[in-house]
C-alpha cells in the first residue's frame, strides 16, 4: 500500500538563490560605477609632441617688417616750373651729374635778366662815383695848395713889413695889417686841409657802400642764375632712383618733391614688435633678419617711444653683405635676442598660455599611448620655446598643440 510522503520545503533554496543573485547584481553595479570612462582617442599625427629639455634658453621676440633705406635723398624743386623733359626712370642707377628732369619757367628767366641789369647799373654807378670823388679830391688838393701859397706869401710880406716898420719906412698900421693877413691865410690853409681830409674819408666810405651794393646785387644775380640752373634737375649723389612722380607737361610748385634717391647697400630693417613683447627690447641687442632669400645679422639701433596699432617700431641696422634681391620695401621677418638663460627647463611653446602663468598640458605616461592633464607653471617665453618653472621633469613628453577640444577630459589615448 502506498505510504504518503511529506512535501519538500522549497522556499529556503529559492531565498538563497535570490540572495546570491542580488549580491551579484550589486557587485556588478558597484564595479561598473568604479570604472573610469573610456578616454577619447587622439591621432598622434595630428598633435605636436615635444620633450622637456634642460640647458641654455635664448629669449627672443619676433615681428614682421620691411627693409628701408638708411640714407634717403629727396630732390625738391628750387623754383616752380613745367616739366619739359624726363630723362630718367625709377630703378635706374644714377651719378651726381645724371640729369633727371628739365623744367622751364619764363618768369624766372625774366627775373634773372632784371637782376643782371641792376648789377650792371650798380657797377656803372660805382665807376662814376669813384671818378666824381677822385675829381673832387683833386680839386680840393688844388685849393689846399693855393691856400698854402697865399699863406706863405702873406707870411713873407708880414716879415718884410716888420723890417720896414722897424726902420720907420712904413707905418705900424700897415705892419699890423700884414700880420692880420698872415693869420687869415693860415686859418684858410688849415680849413682847406681839413676839408681835404673830410673829402678823402667820405670818398672811401661812399666807395665802400657802393661796393657793398654791387656785392648784394651780384649775390642776387648769382641766386637767379642758380634758379635757372636748378631747372636742370640733377641727382646730386650716387644711388638708385626710387621715385620720379612727375611726367612731361606737369607743373611743379617750388619745394615740391621731384625725385627720391636711395643709396644702394645701405638698408635697415624696420620691425613691428607686439607691445607685450617690446618691453624687454633694448638698444644694441643682436637680431636676425629673414629676407626669405637668406639671413642677415644686425643689431637694434632705435626703438620708437610710441605704440601704434598695438606694435612698437624697432629699427635694426644690418651688418655684412645683403642677400641677392634685398631692396627697399621688401617684406622681412625679424628675430631679436632679448636674453640668454643658462641651465633651465624648457619645452616648445604651447599653443596657449602666457608667460609667468599656469596652464594644463597633456603629459604622455606609460608607453606613450596615454596622456594625462598636468598643471604646468610657465616662466619666460621665447618665439618657439618657453621656460618651465614646475610641473614637468627633464625628458618628459607633452602635447604642445591645441587640445581645446578635450578640455573636459583629464586623460586621452594617443594612437
Amino acid at each position: 500500500m502506498d505510504i504518503p510522503r511529506a512535501p519538500a520545503k522549497r522556499g529556503r533554496k529559492q531565498i538563497l538563490y535570490g540572495a546570491i543573485a542580488l549580491v551579484a547584481v550589486v557587485a556588478m553595479t558597484l564595479g561598473l560605477r568604479g570604472l573610469k570612462p573610456a578616454a577619447p582617442e587622439v591621432d598622434r599625427a595630428s598633435v605636436w609632441i615635444d620633450s622637456v629639455q634642460q640647458g641654455p634658453l635664448v629669449i627672443e621676440v619676433r615681428g614682421p617688417g620691411t627693409l628701408v633705406p638708411e640714407r634717403v635723398r629727396y630732390i625738391s624743386a628750387v623754383t616752380a616750373g613745367r616739366v619739359e623733359r624726363r630723362l630718367a626712370e625709377p630703378g635706374q642707377e644714377v651719378t651726381p651729374e645724371t640729369v633727371l628732369l628739365e623744367l622751364s619757367n619764363p618768369d624766372v628767366q625774366l627775373e634773372a635778366l632784371e637782376a643782371e641789369r641792376q648789377l650792371t647799373a650798380s657797377q656803372a654807378d660805382r665807376v662814376n662815383l669813384k671818378a666824381d670823388l677822385e675829381s673832387g679830391r683833386l680839386n680840393q688838393e688844388a685849393a689846399v695848395a693855393a691856400a698854402r701859397s697865399a699863406y706863405l706869401d702873406a707870411k713873407r710880406t708880414a716879415e718884410a713889413s716888420e723890417g720896414l716898420a722897424a726902420k720907420e719906412l712904413i707905418s705900424s698900421m700897415e705892419a699890423s695889417r700884414a700880420r692880420d693877413r698872415v693869420e687869415e691865410m693860415e686859418t684858410r690853409y688849415k680849413v682847406e686841409e681839413q676839408r681835404l681830409a673830410v673829402i678823402t674819408g667820405a670818398a672811401d666810405s661812399q666807395i665802400s657802400l657802393q661796393a657793398a651794393q654791387v656785392g648784394r646785387l651780384r649775390d642776387v644775380t648769382n641766386f637767379q642764375r642758380g634758379r635757372i640752373r636748378s631747372m636742370v634737375v640733377k641727382a646730386g649723389a650716387s644711388g638708385i632712383l626710387q621715385e620720379l612722380p612727375l611726367e612731361v607737361g606737369q607743373w611743379a610748385q617750388s619745394g615740391a618733391t621731384l625725385a627720391r634717391l636711395v643709396e644702394p647697400g645701405k638698408l635697415k630693417a624696420v620691425l613691428r614688435i607686439p607691445e607685450t613683447q617690446a618691453k624687454d627690447v633694448t638698444l644694441g641687442q643682436p637680431a636676425t633678419i629673414d629676407t626669405r632669400n637668406g639671413l642677415v645679422n644686425g643689431k637694434v639701433m632705435r626703438i620708437d617711444p610710441a605704440v601704434q596699432n598695438g606694435t612698437v617700431t624697432v629699427d635694426v641696422s644690418l651688418q655684412g653683405e645683403l642677400p641677392r634681391g634685398a631692396r627697399p620695401d621688401l617684406s622681412v621677418d625679424g628675430t631679436i635676442q632679448v636674453e640668454r638663460l643658462e641651465d633651465v627647463l624648457h619645452v616648445g611653446r604651447p599653443a596657449y598660455g602666457q608667460a609667468n602663468s599656469a596652464v594644463g598640458l597633456f603629459k604622455l605616461v606609460g608607453d606613450g599611448t596615454e596622456a594625462v592633464r598636468t598643471n604646468v607653471r610657465l616662466g619666460r617665453t621665447s618665439v618657439n620655446t618657453v621656460e618651465i618653472l614646475g610641473g614637468l621633469q627633464v625628458g618628459e613628453k607633452v602635447i604642445i598643440s591645441d587640445m581645446s577640444r578635450w578640455d573636459g577630459y583629464e586623460r586621452v589615448s594617443v594612437e
